[in-house]
């Protein structure tokens, strides 16, 4: 038979293994594996190349419904696709904040028309994100959420945080929380320390993170809801994800790709597109989000991809808004900074993220008859990023050599980059 696509010779992440074998494609499912497929209307090349499942992001901004002069739905996931990424959470931290089932399905809907990602909306926790009053979560779950977060802000009320963690157990979702103390943080620019007093700026400590960490784990230990820190910044806090693992509590977190590229020196220049909250804390700390994301304390790479127009980027730093983008070079950081095995790389990228988010789809070792969600990657082409189709630019990746690059993406069988394309 003549097969819609066949990715040839490359390193292929099986049930058993990486085995250099082809991947034939066709109506959008794996069809064959391993040598000799025949003929397909397209033969992609790939010896030395990693072939896996499409990443999956857990925590993407994709601005719409509201800003989508910042970014939007079609433009996030265009860049995603370059990316390598085949499904996304998008947070909803949007105007307005998706707290309605009709919010929720809209997005997945105007994702699923653009064509480029699969997208699930996580669904607040409260109310317009205001930590007051808890959104309508059944309603939520019914219309596909899985993923519940007040994200942008701490749920800072320990008695609601515990009433929607009963809620949601009861379900099955998952609460993911942006674990930074409101009140710690926020008159600070930056990390507290020799550099913040250098610059005269003010900063903020790495108990704004540990504190939320640490009362969360003990609101998990009390409902045993499933519980995600987003982009973990400091070294106490993987020692406390690290803790509740030991115990059995039902814990993930996941670091940022700029967590691991940079840390606060990096912030001598002042340059704005290193401004995000957490902020970028010490050498220390950033060796251990390295090694927490080699060990598995840290489960995944959430690329907390937050697009900002050049209006709020382009002014002092103390002034400028929170936030990078990302999602078109995060592999490329991981691989470069980190230097995972292919396996791992895998789990990392992909594996743990679609199950933690809940894509049933996504995140699968290649066997024949799953959807064909993949990502080829060269894990040793150096390159260096020089633009973006994100409708935002504040990157700190523009400019920088890196080690390793997506060469394709295949979502449902459809190349949504490289290829032809």
């Amino acid at each position: 038979m003549t097969y819609d696509l066949i990715l040839r010779g490359g390193k292929v992440l099986t049930d058993s293994g990486v085995e250099i074998i082809d991947v034939a494609i066709v109506d959008g499912r794996i069809a064959a594996m391993g040598r000799s497929l025949g003929e397909a209307e397209l033969v992609v090349e790939c010896v030395g190349s990693w072939i896996g499942p499409g990443f999956v992001d857990v925590h993407t901004h994709l601005r719409e419904p509201g800003q989508e002069w910042k970014e939007d739905i079609a433009s996030g996931t265009s860049a995603a696709a370059v990316g390598g990424y085949t499904a996304l959470i998008a947070m909803p931290n949007t105007d307005p904040a998706i707290d309605t089932p009709k919010l929720a399905r809209q997005v997945n809907a105007t994702a699923t028309e653009a064509g480029h990602a699969e997208v699930a909306s996580a669904g607040c926790l409260t109310i317009g994100r205001k930590g007051h009053v808890l959104a309508p979560i059944n309603e939520l779950w019914e219309a596909g959420v899985r993923v519940f977060s007040d994200d942008g802000d701490v749920v800072a009320d320990a008695l609601l945080l515990r009433t929607a963690m009963e809620r949601i157990v009861a379900l099955g979702g998952v609460i993911s929380q942006h674990a930074v103390d409101a009140d710690l943080s926020s008159v600070g620019s930056m990390h507290e320390g020799a550099v913040s007093s250098r610059l005269g700026l003010v900063g903020i400590p790495r108990e704004a993170d540990d504190i939320i960490i640490a009362r969360d784990i003990a609101l998990v230990r009390l409902t045993g809801v499933r519980y995600h820190v987003q982009h973990i910044s400091t070294a106490g806090g993987v020692g406390l994800i690290a803790g509740a693992k030991r115990e059995g509590l039902p814990v993930t977190a996941e670091v940022t790709p700029h967590h691991l590229m940079f840390n606060d020196e990096d912030l001598l220049t002042l340059d704005t597109s290193l401004k995000m909250m957490p902020p970028l804390r010490e050498k220390s700390d950033q060796a251990a989000l390295i090694d927490g994301l080699r060990s598995g304390v840290i489960d995944v790479v959430g690329t907390d991809h937050a697009p900002h127009a050049s209006v709020e980027k382009d002014v002092e730093f103390a002034d400028a808004m929170n936030g990078v983008i990302g999602l078109e070079w995060a592999a490329s950081v991981v691989n470069t900074v980190v230097q995972l095995d292919q396996a791992t790389f895998f789990d990392r990228m992909s594996i743990a993220p679609a199950r933690i988010a809940g894509f049933a789809d996504h995140g699968l070792p290649l066997r024949v008859g799953n959807r064909a969600n993949i990502v080829v990657f060269d894990p040793v082409e150096p390159w260096t990023p020089t633009a973006t189709l994100s409708k935002s630019a504040n990157s700190p990746y523009l400019g920088r050599a890196m080690s390793g690059r997506v060469k394709m993406t295949v979502l449902n069988g459809l190349v949504t980059h490289g290829g032809d394309r």
